[in-house]
């Protein structure tokens, strides 16, 4: 296709003259005279004020802002052109929506050629009329759709001159690897537009919350830290000074206790955060959280504050949220569901066994999914089996599609010698077309590998709750690593419920809790150790992690150190649930792949020769096999 000049104009033969100058003064008046347009523009509700939204352009409205109260006024849109049909019907987008433009049936033949020659996405200035479709033509489907604008002329802003990697087309989407290398084409999807507007809206409400109703102090702290010991693991960034090195940090914690310890004691954060981890669905190496910090407060209070904070920017158009929220312990989500972040309306409970055994040397669970015996491919039961074996050795399980009961009572008795399998089927209500899964082993792990199951089946189980919120409270302060080492749960600043003991370590609760939504976590915090004697203790004596890697803190800790805690709200992770994408990568303008890669730029990229010299920097090329 020959390509047309980008500053090319055409007018419909039925056009005066003098109309570009009459639209040009039509539009300075609606820019100098700012109550004209807030009287003339209705307010449309939802993520755009569109009384406001046409300031300071060449446009007097948007693709998504003519209704059937506009019919004969003269307009002015820009936006890509999406669809031509017969040369005559255009569909022109912006970011706001879409709008259907008509060529007149007297246009010059100019004008039509000039529309047949368009290419797809390329960008277009028109004036013309709002006129209502006919009855017949409305299109219910469009919120523009009761009218369509008849063009007076057309000017070309922009015309594509390359192949696009794809059209933007609902029934033909690109695969996700394409979408990220030209993201500045997937970004015009309209749901990528949605996202990214709904984003900026909550952020701008959490703001408006924290600080005007709130009186929180919105600070910015450095992401270039000290690497911390423990926790995820951190992304190192060397210096020109030879063997000392930054590093990116995972999260503000300690930045934000010593704002606490100098008075700030209301702080807020969007932060930026990095993890040098494997990246999930859920999970990218840089990620965003709303950080918060308080002085004399406790849990209730870090708690209310979140319910608070959520109602208040909760989108109006996505229903309402109960609170206060549900609390339930950690050992009773465990139990109950199998995971430290239940579905707690949407998750089968979990059944204790043992007591029907004789005797047993490891607690028996079981999950018993209602007429569920083929909702498992030989596959997923496949995969399953190799997620829960991989990821939980030690445990003993079982899944068992029930074809008939007296199959499965001889199938439970060669598994668990003496098991009243009687008892079994009566109490829980098993017959035939059931799927049971079985469990056994160290308690927790037995119970997670259920937890597992339970989560692929949940979007099986009905629920009239949308949102379904839950604290999750009293986690244990520490657990024991691979290597059978003390570590702490969350991270080592968590303030213990009790005094710690040299008996008590793997039983003592500390002050964290974590915001469980629909089955995702989406915020986790807890209340701080104050105590420089008590933080020393708990770093250098029961972690064994060297006090001179965290000697700031702790001499910040000894300087007066009020009573705090906060939490961290996951921004990508909420907004996805909100948005109801299958992954966070679709709520963040620029992300990274799953395995962290950017693959619009390439990055990461080699360095040259000059930068190794100057950061001090030689790298093994061996390949590793």
């Amino acid at each position: 296709m020959k390509f047309l000049p980008k500053d090319l104009s055409i007018m419909s033969a039925n056009i005066k003259k003098n109309m570009f100058t009459k639209r040009y003064k039509f539009t300075v008046a609606k820019i100098v005279d700012d109550k004209e347009i807030v009287q003339e523009h209705k307010y449309v509700p939802g993520l755009h004020n569109f009384s406001n939204v046409n300031l300071y352009t060449s446009r007097t409205h948007t693709c998504n802002q003519l209704r059937t109260e506009d019919s004969g006024k003269s307009v002015i849109l820009c936006g890509w052109v999406e669809y031509i049909r017969l040369n005559r019907f255009i569909i022109l987008r912006d970011g706001y929506g879409s709008t259907q433009l008509i060529i007149p049936e007297n246009a010059s033949t100019e004008l039509n050629d000039f529309v047949g020659k368009i290419p797809l996405e390329s960008v277009l200035m028109c004036h013309g009329s709002v006129k209502l479709r006919p009855a017949d033509e409305i299109n219910k489907n469009q919120a523009t759709g009761m009218i369509e604008v008849f063009v007076d002329k057309l000017q070309l802003l922009n015309a594509v001159d390359t192949k696009l990697p794809f059209q933007l087309r609902k029934f033909n989407k690109a695969n996700e690897s394409l979408r990220l290398k030209y993201r500045y084409v997937d970004l015009r999807y309209p749901e990528m537009q949605y996202n990214l507007r709904l984003r900026s809206k909550l952020l701008m409400k959490m703001r408006e919350f924290l600080i005007n109703h709130r009186e929180f102090v919105e600070v910015e702290t450095p992401t270039l830290f000290k690497k911390t010991h423990g926790g995820a693991q951190e992304f190192i960034v060397p210096t020109h000074e030879k063997g000392k090195c930054y590093s990116l940090v995972q999260s503000p914690q300690q930045l934000k206790q010593m704002l606490m310890v100098g008075s700030i004691d209301r702080y807020f954060q969007v932060a930026k955060c990095y993890r040098d981890e494997g990246a999930k669905s859920d999970r990218q190496p840089e990620f965003t959280q709303l950080d918060i910090e308080m002085s004399f407060t406790d849990q209730n209070g870090v708690m209310l504050l979140i319910e608070e904070l959520l109602s208040f920017i909760w989108p109006s158009e996505l229903g309402k949220i109960n609170t206060p929220f549900h609390r339930m312990s950690y050992e009773e989500a465990m139990l109950t569901y199998g995971s430290d972040k239940p579905d707690i309306g949407r998750s089968k409970k979990i059944s204790n066994w043992t007591k029907y055994l004789p005797s047993a040397s490891n607690e028996v669970f079981a999950l018993v999914l209602k007429n569920s015996e083929n909702k498992l491919s030989k596959k997923q039961k496949n995969d399953l089996e190799t997620l829960i074996s991989t990821n939980y050795p030690g445990v003993k399980f079982s899944l068992l599609n029930i074809k008939s009961i007296k199959t499965f009572k001889e199938n439970l008795q060669k598994m668990f010698s003496g098991i009243d399998v009687t008892a079994v089927v009566d109490a829980h209500n098993i017959s035939e077309h059931d799927f049971v899964a079985i469990a056994r082993g160290s308690k927790y792990k037995a119970l997670s590998a259920l937890g597992k199951i339970n989560e692929h089946f949940k979007v099986d189980n009905l629920c009239d709750d949308r949102w379904r919120f839950v604290w999750i409270v009293d986690f244990p302060l520490f657990e024991m690593d691979s290597n059978q080492n003390i570590q702490s749960v969350h991270h080592p600043f968590t303030q213990p419920q009790t005094e710690i003991t040299p008996n008590n370590l793997l039983e003592v609760k500390g002050f964290h809790y974590d915001l469980v939504l629909n089955g995702n976590e989406v915020g986790g915090g807890s209340i701080r150790i104050h105590d420089a004697n008590l933080q020393t203790k708990v770093i250098e004596s029961i972690l064994n992690i060297p006090i001179e890697t965290i000697s700031h803190l702790v001499e910040a800790l000894r300087s007066g150190c009020p009573p705090h805690g906060g939490i961290a709200l996951g921004v990508d992770r909420l907004l996805s649930i909100l948005c109801n994408t299958n992954s966070i990568r679709d709520v963040i303008a620029f992300p990274k792949t799953f395995e962290g890669k950017d693959l619009l730029t390439g990055a990461p990229t080699e360095i040259t020769t000059e930068d190794k010299k100057r950061y001090h920097l030689k790298f093994d090329n061996t390949q590793k096999t």
